[in-house]
């Protein structure tokens, strides 16, 4: 990689990690603070609280991603992270979840990440792309277990209204990363791509299923991972992170690996229906096991495993069968599928927990993950395009 590429990837990393540490620290603490805020005896309203933010990012991604084709990146960035502060500060003050969830939903329609990985794809060479994309993966799992560890200690000392105005700072921090670290972006070709044409496009929609099968598979489970690490596993959540943080750093050790082969052995494919494979293997023992501390740490890790390189691999492929003026849009249509995941996850895995226990959770991700996993067995690797080791994009 060049120097730019490392600095573009890092910097770029660095806004997804201020961004989606705000989004992170209120997941271990939520479940709980919500039983003393009028509306929090209900989970379903809870998981929608949790997932809320996805339902205008899933309206929205399409459209930041094609603005982003049109005008830039970095405008469209900075709208969304501004408005991503400002469904913060609504959280910040909010008296009742109903007002909370109602920030959340402002706080998704900063729906940058199509904008995010574009501006990565541009700046970016295909044969480094991946690894660009699991240095953001990576960011992503970092300020995960780092809110693991902090949001219990930031809840007692400045409660939930406290936590919500500190993700309003990191948001307008992310923007100063944006102007004064990130590189100059190329010039973005003319959009030439229309969202009926990545619809119509068997390999992207593929790859746009399991994103969305991904993310509600992870939504659903901090619907109920908090409260079972409390009530089964005996772990009060101040030591939550005694779980979350050897979990997250094992599995930067076997990810690192898994991209690495993927990348210079060409086995994205053989690796990516691994990490499926796996997923589904977690859900499974989640629902055999979820009830003991041991079993379910060791479960964590594996979907720790997984999750990552997903999320490395997944952005990666899109960039690069993407057609050259509608990557904006085609990762638009990801992230929408995303974004709806992560919706559906909180809601749709909160009402089915409060109706049918955590079990049924469990199996219905494990079917879900079944359903990607035949899905993906017909997808074709991505073409691997060399370019001169002087390009920057």
């Amino acid at each position: 990689m060049t120097r730019e590429e490392r600095r573009a990837g890092m910097s770029l990393a660095a806004i997804f990690a201020l961004r989606m540490l705000g989004l992170f620290l209120i997941l271990p603490v939520f479940a709980v603070h919500a039983e003393k805020i009028p509306g929090g005896d209900d989970l379903m309203l809870v998981g929608l609280a949790i997932g809320a933010y996805g339902l205008t990012q899933a309206f929205l991604q399409i459209a930041y991603g094609a603005a982003s084709d049109r005008f830039g990146r970095k405008p469209v960035i900075v709208f969304g992270l501004v408005l991503f502060a400002v469904g913060s500060v609504v959280a910040a003050l909010a008296g009742d979840i109903y007002m909370i969830i109602a920030g959340r939903v402002l706080q998704g329609a900063g729906a940058i990440s199509a904008a995010v990985t574009a501006l990565a794809a541009d700046l970016t060479r295909d044969q480094h792309r991946t690894k660009v994309m699991a240095m953001i993966g990576s960011s992503i799992g970092l300020v995960f277990a780092l809110s693991m560890v902090a949001a219990p200690l930031l809840y007692a000392a400045v409660g939930m209204s406290g936590i919500f105005w500190l993700t309003a700072v990191l948001a307008l921090g992310a923007i100063g990363v944006l102007l004064k670290v990130v590189p100059a972006a190329p010039p973005v070709p003319r959009a030439t791509g229309r969202i009926i044409d990545v619809l119509r496009d068997g390999q992207l929609m593929r790859l746009n299923f399991g994103v969305f099968a991904l993310h509600l598979i992870q939504t659903t489970m901090w619907v109920l991972v908090p409260s079972a690490l409390v009530a089964s596993g005996g772990l009060p959540m101040p030591e939550h992170w005694k779980v979350y943080l050897p979990a997250v750093l094992i599995s930067f050790v076997v990810m690192v690996p898994a991209v690495i082969i993927a990348e210079r052995h060409d086995k994205l494919k053989p690796v990516f229906n691994a990490a499926i494979a796996l997923l589904v293997l977690v859900q499974f023992g989640l629902w055999l096991f979820g009830d003991a501390l041991i079993p379910l740490a060791l479960l964590l890790t594996l979907f720790f495993v997984a999750f990552n390189v997903l999320e490395a691999t997944q952005p990666s492929w899109i960039s690069r069968i993407a057609a050259p003026g509608a990557k904006g849009t085609a990762l638009g249509v990801y992230n929408t599928l995303q974004s709806i995941g992560l919706f559906l996850g909180g809601a749709f895995g909160g009402w089915l927990g409060q109706a049918f226990g955590a079990g049924a959770v469990s199996l219905f991700c494990v079917m879900l993950g079944l359903a990607w996993l035949a899905v993906s067995t017909s997808m074709k690797p991505p073409p691997v395009r060399i370019t001169p080791a002087s390009a920057t994009h």
